[in-house]
């Protein structure tokens, strides 16, 4: 078995080589590519960006590490990955692999190319990792399960996996709260929690709360420059439906030909729409959007920072649940 200490020294080097921009790294971001239309070079490269500075780096590893109790057993855990956006999966895998467990993941038809590349990566250092790290098609006969899916899937996962110890993740989105007085800077930055990976992840913002008489012309100025998303072919063809869909049902609506905004208070928006709705008391709002079980993370002043959305910490789980306590447990 790999010890800890050298399974964490194997991650580092791995974060060192994603940022690399070595021939057969390219190679595999350009097909990540072909394989998912919504992926780009651009988008691929803010998440490696991401991981590397929040979950590779080697003091924060050894910090976080601190807190737990390696299990003494190792177990077979079963490990189905999402593909919404790149590598996001990751965090799952890095548990798994610290945790000593002999993981299976199965990846998603989406987002498998990244992963795959980067495990054999890791097999090629320490062949022995081949006994912790398995890419499977199915998944049979685990001791614990990790499942991120829809909230339809969620369904066949609590089927599947419900007699098991497990993790099941549901459909979740982020919210932002603003108070009035930002400045254009922090509305750029928020643009980056609306726009990055054309607003497919649960952390992304697809909802702004604001509160009643905000002029919202201030949001979409700072919206125009991410103009270049509307020259993507899947997001277009999104903006433009949704145009008719406005125009046809004669819904109220502001664009800047880039993104619309409707007013609705469901915090779940389509691709190339970011809802809005007013608010009067700031405490009420922090109160509901805390206690949903729809909302992954808030962004504002004093909850995530604007543009920081998609830069999650090692101890910030999705869902709010301990992935790696819950590894620990078993």
């Amino acid at each position: 078995m790999v010890s800890v200490e050298k399974r964490t020294e194997l991650l580092v080097r791995l974060g060192k080589y994603m940022l690399e921009d070595s021939e057969t790294w390219e190679d595999v971001k350009h097909r990540a590519t072909n394989t998912n239309a919504w992926f780009t070079i651009e988008h691929i490269d803010i998440a490696v960006t991401n991981i590397v500075k929040e979950l590779l780096d080697e003091a924060r590893l050894q910090a976080w590490l601190s807190e737990y109790t390696m299990p003494e057993q190792p177990k077979k855990v079963g490990i189905v990955m999402a593909g919404n956006i790149p590598l996001v999966g990751f965090h799952d895998f890095l548990c798994g692999f610290l945790s000593g467990h002999r993981i299976y993941i199965k990846l998603s038809s989406k987002d498998e190319v990244l992963l795959k590349h980067l495990t054999d990566k890791l097999i090629e250092w320490e062949p022995e990792v081949r006994e912790h790290v398995h890419i499977a098609e199915q998944l049979k006969d685990c001791d614990a399960y990790i499942a991120t899916g829809s909230n339809n899937t969620s369904r066949y996962f609590e089927q599947y996996f419900g007699k098991y110890p497990n993790i099941i993740r549901r459909n979740r989105t982020s919210v932002a709260i603003l108070e009035g007085d930002e400045t254009q800077e922090e509305l750029h930055e928020l643009g980056k929690d609306v726009f990055t990976y054309y607003g497919l992840g649960c952390r992304n913002v697809t909802q702004v709360c604001v509160p009643e008489g905000y002029d919202l012309t201030k949001l979409m100025d700072a919206f125009n420059s991410y103009e270049r998303y509307i020259h993507h072919n899947k997001y277009k063809n999104n903006y433009d439906y949704y145009l008719a869909i406005y125009l046809l049902n004669k819904v109220p609506y502001l664009t800047n030909n880039t993104i619309h905004m409707v007013e609705n208070a469901v915090p779940f928006s389509a691709v190339s729409v970011l809802h809005y709705r007013y608010y009067n008391n700031l405490k009420d709002l922090v109160h509901e959007l805390q206690e949903s079980n729809d909302i992954q993370t808030i962004v504002g002043r004093g909850f995530t920072p604007f543009g920081k959305a998609q830069e999650p910490s090692l101890n910030e789980y999705a869902d709010g649940v301990d992935t790696m306590a819950f590894l620990c447990s078993l």
